[in-house]
């Protein structure tokens, strides 16, 4: 008689459930062992809850190959769901075969897990593995089907129900839980009648009166320097769109900014031609805005301005507004705003480019380029790697509830009579912005090494989201590389590995839609190429994520320094605009007040917060898991680096801190 001692153990979330109902059969190169009921454990509800079992044989089973868990389908008890996080299972060899799971099982629920060291395709050397291997990604790929949510769009996941989603991919209770108080907050507040208000703010001061439910330091500071030009230009390196800013080496020829025009501001003794020779000028470009059809409000269409905006880096190292441009089209209607024009005039020039800055910022930078971007990684992942392969054991942490938020924003935010119809940008005019976004982003773009020099800004002075961005990137890329080279390391095994090159293409196809000048590759032919893939990926579903989402809160909730909505065109001459003008251009308090609500409920920390670098045990291999526990070290130090920087800054940069950036693209 063989006998199998297993450590089972439930995983720590609310609700997990119990051992009851419970049955497994182990399966070995030399037999199976009988469906055995887990007993000795009572009913409960506990989180990471262990239970001590045995299954016996007859005789020894050899490799353990498979382990096969199931709810029973007929039993008579109240079914609860359990989940499952690992099974460790002692051999009569006094081998531990460590199996991970990770899954929600309900009543009939089956699963075959693997167990032992993470293996490609080729390394499996038993039928019954090969074939278990090839059954779980046709399954998967059933669940997880790809669907054209636009023409010249990346395609999504076919679910429209985000509760159709299996229960694995959901919000966690905890985090719905929070959620929902989250939304009674905002019910709070719709009471009180400004969110069914369509009355204009009176003053400034007035905006504040919904500021119980924002309640940050850093967005009372805002809220007193958002007029002020340096703030206005320290937005574009350190606020929540650090992706627009390059160095300007030649003017474009529709900006026609002349020497006479910014001499007053620019040093003594200089020219605009000089400054752009050493490196002192740097441009925003709006283009991609152009032409979008926008919302109609009273029978007209409300304004979206495709600004340029060109600053200047003073002799006293700080960077600041020298011309703003009010679309692409230079005109006597058109005219250049400089900051020696009025108050208001120059005031209103800058609201137009915040404006146009935070849906850039939203909708394109957030939205498209690190959610909708994520979820091709996850669907790819999910759909061509099976949960025994190396890189399926690393990324999976990192799609963590991406699937369900994204379905969710596609059924609250983006969309025909979503949130974001109800900003500038319509619904009508969503899917244009988002092919022009997909033609536009590049490998290179995701890659923070390469699109920092490509914006040629190495060297820019307080550029925090540059120097905390390469920290990440460096030590995201040294722990891949550890990682990579102990499972590849050949060039030809990642040639060979036929479900790496699946998962490649399905993202080059579907994400990026097959095109080439995007610089994505279809296929990796060497170890240095997976590694800055998979480096890449990462740190777009975690740091990107974070330096967009986390700073919501801080910066958008003053609703003048990030308005979702204006309602006056901007002014075709100069002279004419009034302080009483800004204010009615703004939102009224409805939408201005909704908008706040959005970016203080996105922008806040669930109670299921993962931080980067934390890793349920998936992998069993000792040399993997030092690999973890050093990349957690080296996050640590980074940590601590970022806080004592911070310390010393008026406005604090804490969004990219390891420990305030999420593992996935999680809300």
């Amino acid at each position: 008689m063989a006998e199998y001692p297993l450590t089972v153990t439930t995983g720590d979330v609310l609700h997990a459930g119990a051992f009851d109902n419970v049955y497994v059969t182990l399966v070995g190169a030399q037999g199976r062992s009988n469906r055995t009921q887990l007993i000795g454990v009572g009913p409960g509800n506990e989180t990471e809850k262990v239970g001590t079992f045995s299954v016996t044989s007859a005789f020894t089973l050899g490799f353990l190959l498979l382990l096969q868990v199931e709810k029973d389908p007929f039993h008579e008890s109240e079914a609860k769901p359990w989940f499952c996080s690992t099974i460790a299972v002692r051999t009569p060899e006094d081998d531990d075969v460590f199996f991970p799971c990770y899954k929600w099982l309900s009543r009939g629920d089956l699963v075959l897990l693997r167990g032992g060291r993470a293996t490609k395709a080729f390394e499996d050397f038993y039928p019954r593995l090969q074939d278990q291997r090839k059954r779980e990604l046709v399954q998967q790929k059933l669940t997880y089907e790809w669907d054209e949510y636009a023409e010249g769009m990346a395609f999504v996941l076919n679910i429209k129900e985000p509760n159709s989603l299996p229960a694995e991919d959901r919000f966690s209770f905890s985090k719905a839980k929070h959620s929902a108080y989250r939304r009674k907050l905002v019910d709070a507040l719709a009471e009180t009648g400004i969110l069914h208000s369509t009355a204009r703010w009176e003053n400034f001061e007035d905006m504040k009166n919904v500021s119980w439910l924002t309640k940050s330091t850093h967005a009372e500071r805002v809220s007193q320097l958002w007029k002020n030009d340096d703030f206005f230009a320290y937005q574009f390196l350190n606020g929540v769109n650090p992706y627009m800013i390059r160095r300007c080496s030649k003017l474009p020829p529709n900006f026609p900014v002349t020497d006479e025009m910014v001499k007053p501001f620019l040093a003594k003794g200089t020219t605009l031609t000089k400054e752009m020779e050493i490196g002192n000028i740097f441009i925003v470009d709006y283009k991609i805005m152009e032409g979008l059809p926008t919302t109609v409000l009273d029978g007209k269409r409300v304004p979206l301005t495709a600004a340029l905006c060109l600053l200047y880096m003073t002799n006293e190292k700080k960077l600041r507004p020298l011309a703003i441009q009010l679309g692409q089209q230079p005109s006597q209607d058109n005219p250049i705003f400089l900051p020696s024009d009025s108050e208001a005039d120059w005031l209103l020039a800058k609201l137009h480019v915040r404006h146009v800055d935070t849906l850039h910022g939203l909708l394109v930078s957030h939205l498209h380029n690190t959610h909708l971007v994520a979820e091709v990684f996850a669907m790819a992942t999910l759909r061509n790697l099976p949960m025994i392969h190396p890189l399926h054991k690393l990324l999976i942490p990192h799609h963590r509830s991406t699937l369900f938020v994204n379905t969710v924003a596609r059924a609250l935010l983006y969309g025909p009579g979503r949130f974001f119809d109800n900003s500038s940008i319509s619904a009508e005019g969503q899917v244009p912005l988002m092919r022009r976004a997909l033609v536009q982003l590049s490998y290179a773009s995701l890659c923070a090494p390469d699109d920092i020099a490509a914006r040629g800004l190495e060297s820019v002075l307080n550029f925090y989201y540059r120097d905390d961005a390469l920290r990440m990137w460096n030590v995201i890329h040294s722990f891949v590389t550890a990682v990579v080279a102990y499972y590849y390391p050949l060039d030809s095994e990642v040639s060979a590995d036929s479900e790496l090159q699946q998962w490649v293409d399905e993202i080059f196809n579907y994400g990026f839609l097959g095109n080439a000048a995007s610089g994505f590759p279809s296929s990796l032919q060497n170890v240095e190429e997976l590694i800055k893939y998979v480096t890449m990926l990462i740190f777009t579903v975690s740091a990107r994520h974070a330096s967009l989402n986390s700073g919501q809160m801080d910066y958008l909730t003053w609703i003048p320094n990030g308005p979702l909505l204006l309602h006056l065109a901007p002014p075709t001459a100069k002279g004419n605009t009034t302080m009483e003008d800004i204010l009615t251009t703004l939102p009224d308090k409805s939408f201005g007040s909704l908008a706040m609500s959005l970016h203080w409920f996105l922008s806040e920390k669930y109670d299921d917060f993962v931080s980067l670098g934390h890793y349920p045990q998936r992998f069993s291999e000792p040399a993997v898991l030092r690999m973890i526990e050093d990349f957690q070290a080296e996050l640590s130090t980074i940590s601590d680096a970022i806080v004592k920087r911070n310390e010393e800054l008026q406005l604090p940069y804490p969004y990219l801190n390891p420990k305030e950036i999420e593992n996935s693209v999680s809300i």
